[in-house]
Order: structure tokens, then sequence, then C-alpha cells
């Protein structure tokens, strides 16, 4: 007698963290040459221009910035383009740009039913993008802080001595990206225009909020973030300076705390919206 045929089982899909993991590999090398990257380069490439031109400026003998009378050196300067240039500027948009796309791309090119056919879930195709944006803007903008550090820091600075603050600010400015990316991914996958609305966050509300007294500015990314920079600044002067232009700043724990919730809120969210949602193409 022939053996009954088994039926075969049905595949089992994979772990949330591999199958993470296999988007994230697969996304990573779309984000690299994508239109955005070149964006991004143009975006970050600005304070190296500026670094570029303080370096020569100081070459040819020109007079050192003043603030309040008193001379600016390299590294209160390399402190000031982290707040200006990185900080309040290139984080948040990179953070809008890309973090919104995760998922809004994926509709607009009308490719999120094929994406979400793979045996897979969809809060593991989420995070995996999101692995890949947090790598993509890291491997652009940290490169470009350390060209920056290393054309202003010498202008009065050692190198050496200033080193560890360099390590601060890059693991700030990470920070910066990974907690904005949160919040935009949570924006793309909820919202039918993600980047219209994370542009008016980032331009209207935050710099709108930030210069009034109370407690509204806690609702606010630029608010928790702002309370690192003070680590971040070499120079006491600075760091008054900075502390004038911040009227408030919250404590370095009550900063890690607020954006570590944060962001595991948003990818939470993001995650949870992303499985939940019935996404309807346009013809």
């Amino acid at each position: 007698m022939t053996p009954a045929s088994v039926p075969a089982r049905p595949a089992k899909a994979p772990g949330f963290l591999y199958a993470s993991l296999r988007v994230f590999d697969l996304s990573v090398g779309e984000m690299l040459w994508s239109r955005r990257t070149i964006f991004m380069a143009l975006v970050v490439g600005v304070p190296v221009l500026i670094a570029l031109l303080v370096r020569g400026a100081s070459a040819l003998g020109a007079p050192g910035l003043h603030v309040n009378n008193t001379a600016v050196d390299g590294p209160a300067i390399f402190g000031l383009m982290i707040w200006a240039f990185y900080l309040r500027f290139s984080v948040p948009v990179l953070g809008a740009f890309y973090g919104t796309s995760l998922i809004a791309d994926e509709v607009e090119d009308k490719t999120i039913t094929y994406l979400f056919t793979r045996p897979v879930s969809r809060g593991a195709v989420l995070f995996g993008k999101f692995l890949a944006y947090v790598l993509c803007t890291m491997i652009v903008v940290l490169p470009s802080i350390t060209v920056v550090w290393l054309l202003v820091t010498p202008l009065g600075g050692s190198l050496g001595q200033n080193f560890p603050d360099l390590i601060k600010d890059l693991l700030i400015l990470a920070a910066g990206l990974v907690v904005y990316g949160a919040v935009f991914a949570f924006i793309g996958a909820t919202f039918k225009r993600p980047l219209l609305i994370s542009l008016v966050f980032v331009f209207g509300f935050e710099p709108a909020v930030l210069v009034f007294p109370g407690y509204l500015k806690r609702f606010t990314l630029a608010y928790y973030l702002q309370g690192l920079v003070p680590q971040a600044m070499p120079n006491d002067s600075v760091v008054s300076l900075v502390q004038r232009i911040f009227r408030e700043t919250p404590a370095l724990s009550t900063a890690v705390i607020a954006l570590t919730a944060i962001t595991v809120v948003c990818l939470w969210l993001a995650a949870r919206t992303v499985s939940n949602k019935e996404y309807v193409l346009e013809q």
C-alpha cells in the first residue's frame, strides 16, 4: 500500500527582528542611491562650506569672531555651528524628508501592496525601513560634522583636547536623527500629506512655541534636544550665550528620558498604524 500523502505545512513566517533586518538590507541601497541623498548631501554641505570660509579667512589674517567683545575660538565656533546648522536645521529637515517617506513613498509609488504581501509583519517592514533611514542619514551627516570639526577646532583650540566634545556632538546628532525620524515616521504612516505637516511642525510650531514661556514647549522635540546642547559646548561663554537664547532648558536626565520615550512610543504607534490601516491607492 502506498502511504497517504501528508499535506505540506505552511512556511513559518520569519520573526520580527529577522524580517526587520531583511527589509533593512533591501532598503539601505535604495535610500543611498535616491534623490533624497543628493538633497541630504547639499544640506549638510552648507556648514562644511562655511567652515572652509572661516578657515580660509583665518589663514588670510582676517579678525576672528567676537561675541560681547570677547573673542570666540575654534571650539566655540564649532559648538555654535552644531546648534545652529545641525540641531536646529539639518537634523529636523532630514528627519522630515526621510521619516515621512518610509511608508508614504510606497503609497505614492503604488508599491505598498506588493510590499505587504510578503510573509512578514507590517510592523517589521516599517522598523526595517526606519533602521535603513538611521544608517543612511548618519553615513552622510556624521562625516560632515567631523570635517567641520577638523576645519574650525584648530583655530585657537587643540584637536586632542577637544576630541571628547566631538564624540558628544556625534551622539547628540545621532539621537536627534533617531527621534525626529521616529516622530515623522508616525506622521508619514498616519496622514495623507505628511511632509507638509512635518515642515509646518519644524519651521512653524517649534520655533514659535520655543520663543514664549510656558509648558507648551514641552510638546516639541527641540526643547528636549536643546537640553543636550550645553553638554556639547566646550566653552563656558558659549554655554551662557546658548542659555540666554534658550530661556529654559530641561535637565540632562529629563531630556534623555523624554527623547527615549518619544522614540519608542512613536515607533510603536507607527508600526500599529501601518498594521491596522487599510491603504487605498489612488488611480
